[in-house]
């Protein structure tokens, strides 16, 4: 064990959360990270908004295909290890530690764990992508995963093997190590819940320093933009439903009305904090999807059952091929999806796995791993079976606005579905409402995460701060949906792409922090296992 990991071991005070922390206007200000993130935000927010949308546009474009073309390998093959690594945290003798100590309990019900969990995880992307993505890969709306002819058997069994392809294991296993890292290291060692606590075994006492202030940054910087993408599509979505469902013709002033709407709303759940506000909406979303997914299998089962047996045979036939990125004659579809895939998941790794660590004290890694990564993706095969599955049948039978037209609108492809089911107001109307949902618990768990950050690890930031957070991510997603124009969904893409890359070293680097960490732990179990066996 090296010097500084000894040290860290057994001694965790030389870092006190606030001990450089300021209060200024109701804030509880971590100088370095707070300051920086903030101001390069605005600055970027300013940059925009004085530069012409199309000039704007055209740059974020040029340097996220630039980054897709001369880094798609280190993202493929990233997103690939991550699943290694967490698979033999699983089966190692490591997975028996439990976060918080051995003697620690849950904090939250099973059921309300998980819901929080997959509400903060998926997110509004869920309702968004379940129709378009599968419709989007059978018909070469934009490309076919590994260059399957469209329209055919074979393209419908690689249009959902790709989707979940893409929300499966490898995005929730990106999750898992972020937040077991994150959980470990504040609740089995007292460090503050921030990313550069993650670090300490690797840089030792130089987390509290720039090195730590630059990882906190860009963890606030990645998050941010990751919350941006989700809260665009959201605001698209919503947008598109309530002007099909009711009749109306709002365009870009109803999506920053939306935006504006949502981030009220989560400005008010994150001034509850945790019990009072992202749990209980989380809650209230869980039992909503479940309403919805029950009500669309039982009305279309004879699709929606053989649906799922299918996708699940052929996620697991394609998985491999999919993951593999050499040779591939797809390489355009690999980088426009595949790629900007990993790179969502990465810039939504802080958030998301910040959160479900402090959700997390009392399970045990290995209990961990299993509900973090298999559990959602169990969730989410049947989900995008169901909706990919109709969607598809629609378009093969020709039925409806997809089997006449094919995929026209991405953010209108669900309600397209619906208008051919039976109670499609009433389902519309359901499906709009969740995206609001979806999208507030999205924007407030994400509010309470940047807090933490930005105020050295501290759990309950001051509620100005909070509101400060919440009103610049609906920020954000404004000024890129107006940059983008009817190209909003690329130039959204873009600042994602930009600030995935570092961060998927930052958790490659993370990986072996964590080994090191959770070796320091081992012990202790080993010890009580002989003491049971004498």
């Amino acid at each position: 064990m090296d010097n500084a990991l000894k040290k860290y071991s057994i001694d965790t005070t030389d870092y006190q959360v606030g001990q450089d922390n300021v209060q200024k206007w109701g804030f509880d200000i971590h100088n370095p990270v707070f300051g920086i993130s903030a101001g390069l935000i605005i600055l970027c927010l300013l940059s925009l908004l004085l530069v012409d949308p199309a000039t704007a546009r055209d740059a974020l474009n040029g340097l996220r295909n630039s980054i897709m073309a001369d880094f798609d390998l280190f993202f493929m093959w990233s997103a690939n290890f991550f699943i290694v690594f967490a698979l033999g945290l699983l089966l190692s003798p490591l997975g028996k530690i439990r976060i918080g100590g051995k003697d620690a309990r849950a904090e939250h019900s099973t059921l309300s764990w998980l819901s929080m969990l997959f509400a903060a995880g998926m997110g509004i992307g869920l309702l968004f992508w379940s129709v378009a993505e599968p419709t989007a890969y059978y018909t070469d709306w934009w490309g076919t995963p590994l260059n399957v002819e469209p329209y055919t058997e074979q393209a419908k069994s690689l249009a959902m093997g790709a989707t979940m392809f893409h929300w499966g294991i490898h995005g929730w296993a990106i999750y898992a190590i972020v937040a077991l890292s994150l959980a470990f290291f504040a609740f089995n060692k007292g460090l503050p819940l921030s990313l550069r606590s993650a670090f300490y075994p690797i840089i030792g006492d130089r987390a509290w320093g720039w090195t730590g202030h630059i990882i906190d940054i860009l963890a606030v910087l990645s998050t941010l933009f990751g919350l941006a993408t989700s809260l665009g599509l959201g605001a698209q979505q919503a947008t598109s439903g309530i002007n099909h469902v009711f009749g109306l013709d709002g365009g870009a002033g109803m999506q920053m009305g939306v935006i504006a709407f949502v981030t009220f709303i989560a400005i008010l759940s994150v001034i509850r904090g945790i019990d009072g506000g992202v749990k209980l909406l989380s809650n209230v979303n869980m039992a909503a999807a479940f309403v919805l997914l029950t009500f669309i299998v039982f009305i279309s089962y004879d699709i929606a059952l053989p649906s799922i047996v299918d996708s699940m045979i052929a996620y697991a036939q394609h998985i491999i091929p999919l993951s593999n990125p050499h040779g591939r004659e797809d390489s355009a579809w690999m980088h426009g999806w595949t790629v900007f895939y990993w790179a969502w998941w990465v810039s939504w790794s802080p958030f998301v796995g910040m959160f479900i660590a402090r959700v997390s004290k009392g399970r045990t890694v290995r209990e961990f791993i299993i509900a973090v990564i298999a559990i959602p993706t169990l969730v989410t095969l049947i989900w995008m079976s169901v909706f990919g599955g109709i969607a598809i049948d629609q378009v093969v039978n020709k039925v409806g606005e997809l089997g006449a037209n094919g995929l026209t609108d991405i953010s209108l492809t669900l309600f397209h579905v619906y208008d051919a089911l039976p109670y499609s107001s009433i389902v519309s109307v359901l499906s709009i409402g969740l995206v609001l949902i979806f999208f507030i618990t999205s924007s407030d768990s994400g509010s309470l995460v940047i807090d933490s950050i930005t105020s050295g690890g501290k759990i309950d930031a001051p509620i100005p701060q909070r509101i400060f957070w919440a009103c610049i991510e609906g920020s954000i997603a404004a000024v890129m949906l107006w940059i983008g124009g009817k190209e909003a969904l690329q130039a959204l893409q873009s600042g994602v792409v930009a600030t995935g890359l570092p961060f998927t070293l930052v958790l490659l680097v993370m990986c072996v922090s964590l080994i090191k960490g959770l070796r320091t732990e081992l012990p202790v179990y080993q010890t009580s296992a002989k003491q049971a066996s004498v």
